[in-house]
């Protein structure tokens, strides 16, 4: 049933159960696969949850256990249909489901075991920490604690979308692109991955030269008036990624028509949003502004 060559994965029986699974757990959890040969569903289950284990690397491990050899422990914990799989941690069990779940399913199960673990909890505060360091401006501490995270759970969508926000940030688009391909396919939905892609997207190749933001700039507070001139504007910062000057102009669009080309300028407001990041704090002030603008 299951390829034991992965040192996260093993077959244990009742003998050993305690020593693999109880144990075992006050080190770092486990997932007990309760399975026969006959079942179909455990077939289907194996390979996916061995991957979703395999891809933690290392911080859970999978034990399986054929139910119809070693039926003892299935019994004690009342399993009465298979595949039953069981999640452990610090000697006791703490979540469990029956059936064979998709892979996102499962994967979200995971996450939530270690979401409560003490190494869930570090990395929790590491990511705060790495968040606090972007805010502050200083990108390189927040780079080296997204990395140091990513080495302990290379998945970690937050971390890598954290990383490759902090590598845009140092204009090194080509580095924030390969960070992002690293997200496994099933959680490229995420919020902040979408909204770094976005960034990335709305930056250009070529950054503007100083004297074409001068000009630009010039041209806008020579005629406040013509938005034309200012949507452009916005648009150039944003190409520079300097998504605050950009949601500036924007706003003062709003502030004299939300409407303005048919909701344009409402529409690539929000876009900037994503792109900056909902934690950037022009995100939260020109959410801020905004709302004012349309409860005013």
């Amino acid at each position: 049933m299951t390829d034991t060559a992965s040192l996260n994965i093993k077959d244990t029986t009742d003998q050993d159960f305690m020593a693999d699974v109880v144990e075992a757990s006050e080190h770092q959890p486990v997932i007990v696969d309760f399975w026969a040969p006959w079942c179909g569903p455990c077939r289907t289950l194996g390979p996916i949850i061995e991957k979703a284990v395999d891809a933690r690397g290392g911080q859970v491990k999978l034990v399986k256990i054929n139910i119809d050899e070693n039926p003892a422990y299935a019994g004690q914990l009342g399993v009465r249909s298979i595949p039953a799989v069981y999640a452990f941690d610090k000697g006791r069990p703490v979540d469990a489901f029956m059936g064979a779940l998709p892979e996102g399913q499962i994967n979200a199960f995971i996450d939530k075991l270690l979401s409560g673990t003490d190494a869930g909890k570090m990395i929790a505060e590491a990511l705060e920490q790495a968040e606090a360091a972007s805010q502050a401006g200083d990108i390189g501490t927040a780079a080296q604690i997204y990395a140091a995270i990513l080495q302990q759970d290379p998945e970690n969508v937050t971390a890598l979308a954290g990383l490759a926000r902090c590598y845009l940030a140092n204009g090194d688009k080509e580095r924030a692109e390969a960070t992002l391909d690293m997200v496994p396919e099933d959680k490229r939905n995420d919020s902040a991955v979408k909204g770094v892609r976005m960034a990335i997207d709305m930056m250009g190749d070529d950054a503007a030269a100083p004297d074409e933001f001068e000009d630009a700039l010039s041209a806008v507070l020579a005629d406040p008036d013509n938005h034309d001139q200012r949507f452009e504007l916005a648009e150039k910062y944003a190409a520079a990624g300097r998504f605050g000057d950009a949601i500036d102009h924007l706003l003062i669009i709003l502030g004299n028509g939300l409407d303005w080309k048919e909701g344009k300028a409402k529409e690539k407001l929000l876009q900037m949003f994503e792109a900056a990041g909902a934690t950037d704090p022009a995100t939260v002030s020109g959410r801020r502004r905004l709302a004012s603008l349309m409860f005013a």
